[in-house]
């Protein structure tokens, strides 16, 4: 059995890699605005998560009910956000029935519960 060389193979591979990249960026073009949107800000929403836990490792998290706060808050946001976008996306077929501006009623008042716990549990 003759075994591929690995300038051919990384070669190969580098080659599926830009397929893939340039496929996935094609289907996301066709991606309405209003869902970029969401997109971005559940990016948003994650990378204040991350530079927090970063924070926490590099400065310490001396009041540690502030930090669990903001890190949940920020990823509970970002969970929300999610649900927002299955919800008013209208490929999806189970929530064809629903409004999106009752999906956003639902985003915003979950929100509101979210930080209405948040700040409880800062104290």
């Amino acid at each position: 059995m003759v075994k591929p060389s690995s300038s051919s193979s990384s070669s190969s591979t580098t080659q599926d890699a830009l397929a893939l990249f340039n496929s996935l960026r094609s289907a996301y073009s066709a991606t309405p605005t209003s869902l970029k949107v969401i997109d971005l800000y559940v990016g948003f929403a994650v990378s204040t998560a991350i530079i927090q836990v970063v924070y926490m490792a590099l400065v310490g998290s001396f009041p540690f009910n502030s930090f669990l706060s903001g890190v949940l808050s920020c990823i509970g946001t970002a969970v929300l956000a999610v649900c927002l976008r299955i919800q008013v996306n209208k490929e999806n077929k189970e929530f064809k029935d629903l409004a999106p501006e009752r999906a956003f009623a639902d985003f915003v008042l979950c929100n509101l519960v979210l930080h209405l716990v948040i700040m409880n549990f800062l104290g």
